[in-house]
Formats: C-alpha cells, sequence, structure tokens
C-alpha cells in the first residue's frame, strides 16, 4: 500500500507528518499495527538492499525515502494467495514523500537509483538475526526487474548468497486470509 502524505513548503523549506496513526488506520494500515523500532539506511546509487523479511510473528514495515530516490520492491510470500511469489515495485523519493507499507508476509528490498539514497523505515517487530531471512534478489521464479543494468547493482555477500524462494517456501509461516 503506498501513502502520499501532504507536505507544506514555502521559501524556509517544508513540513510533512510522515507518520499518523488515525490517517495510516484511514488508508488500511491495520488500526492495531504498532511500530517498535524505527531503522535508518543509507546508500550509494546501484545498491540493492533485499529481499529480506522475518519469520515466526513476521514484521511489517513503513518504509520512505528521505534523501534521494529508490525503487522499493515487495514480494508476497504467502501461501495461498493469488498473488504468491509476484513482486510489486514503487518509486519512493523526497519529493513526493511517498511511504509503502509493506505487510507481514512480504519480502522487501530497494534498488538506490540516486547518487545517494537515505531510507527510513519503521518496523512491528525488532530486529532478532536469529528470525530473518531472505530470498534471492535476482530469482529467476519471481523476476524482479531491477530498474538498472546488472553490471551496475551492488549487492553484499549475506543478499547475493540468499536462497531461492522454492529453497525456503517450506519454512514460511504466513498465509493469505481472503
Amino acid at each position: 500500500m503506498v501513502i502520499e502524505p501532504v507536505a507544506y513548503a514555502d521559501e524556509r523549506g517544508f513540513f510533512c507528518e510522515t507518520y499518523r496513526s488515525e490517517w495510516h488506520a484511514e488508508a488500511g494500515i491495520p488500526g492495531d499495527q504498532v511500530f517498535v523500532q524505527d531503522n535508518h539506511s543509507r546508500s550509494a546509487r546501484g545498491v540493492v538492499r533485499g529481499m529480506h523479511f522475518h519469520i515466526g510473528a513476521g514484521v511489517a514495515k513503513l518504509v520512505r525515502c528521505a534523501r534521494g530516490r529508490i525503487l522499493d520492491v515487495a514480494v508476497d510470500l504467502r501461501r495461498g494467495s493469488p498473488t504468491y511469489a509476484h513482486w510489486d515495485a514503487f518509486e519512493l523519493d523526497d519529493q513526493s514523500m511517498r511511504e509503502l507499507y509493506v505487510p507481514i508476509g512480504f519480502a522487501h528490498g530497494f534498488c538506490v537509483l540516486s547518487e545517494v539514497a537515505d531510507v527510513l523505515y519503521k518496523q512491528s517487530a525488532y530486529y532478532d538475526p536469529a528470525v530473518e531471512r531472505g530470498i534471492a534478489w535476482n530469482d529467476p521464479e519471481v523476476g524482479i526487474d531491477w530498474p538498472l543494468p546488472e553490471q551496475e547493482l551492488i549487492v553484499s555477500e549475506r543478499d547475493a548468497k540468499a536462497p531461492r524462494l522454492r529453497e525456503v517456501a517450506g519454512e514460511l509461516p504466513f498465509r493469505w486470509h481472503s
């Protein structure tokens, strides 16, 4: 789900509410969704971070790009979902102030399109390396269409070694509920 907050700009700069529980609930984020951790990453052009998710109770994220521009990607990992293993992508940048809500049951990642990008995101659970998992950013069965040529992409060693979705599908606890 993409949220487009309103920025009030004048000659001094701008002001924007990036999180307000009542209007997030109106946009469809569950009213009982509580965020317990804020994260901030800075990355250079071409960096791909992802595709990450947490097993167990899972984690929801509310992502925004406070500086620069990224392509933010989510992959449906909910068994039984009509969109299982499908991905969707949205450009987030410091001009539009768009935010992406990534619910529990989705892998998340992004690619930096500007020279540098600061990505801020709220999480519904604390980071726990014991339950963090990932799938390959370039899994051919998922087929994410990254916006830059592969030779320009910069991927961490950990993300480069992530398994394909079909290799971890059996341990996914996420179920689709119609």
